[in-house]
């Protein structure tokens, strides 16, 4: 136990919020720096309706990230292999206290995570990165 933790950092991809209607929830910029890995975790709570969501990853090398590109396919891991990251997370969101990952093997330094819902009355979101693999240990 003490290895994953000395090992890891968490930040806030997205705080949890409860949204009302299909704007996307755009997530924090993760820097990477001093981490070999990346994940992300998104969580739904209580939700009305049958939402559906999309979700994308986007990399940058910018420090103020103005070169930031959607992430290509080969640079995630999805849950299920074989099948698009992306993909899989959105429909992994499906139902209300679901929980889904998708990670990052890309060489860029900084990444975040957008998931947009459709035909959404009311879902609770937050999503979560988990920063590991860390060059310097203990992380603080």
């Amino acid at each position: 136990m003490r290895d994953l933790i000395h090992n890891q950092s968490f930040q806030i991809a997205f705080a949890p919020a409860v949204v009302t209607t299909d704007t996307a929830q755009v997530g924090n910029w993760i820097n990477k720096a001093g981490f070999d890995s990346l994940g992300f975790s998104i969580f739904t709570g209580a939700m009305s309706g049958t939402p559906t969501f999309t979700v994308l990853v986007e990399e940058a090398n910018a420090a103020n990230q103005s070169d930031h590109a959607d992430v290509a396919a080969g640079d995630l891991v999805s849950r299920v292999e074989g099948v698009d990251p992306e993909t899989t997370a959105g429909n992994d969101l499906a139902a209300a206290d679901a929980v889904t990952k998708i990670g990052y093997i890309g060489n860029c330094q900084y990444v975040r995570i957008t998931v947009t819902p459709a035909s959404n009355t009311s879902t609770a979101l937050a999503a979560i990165a988990t920063l590991g693999h860390a060059s310097v240990r203990p992380v603080a």
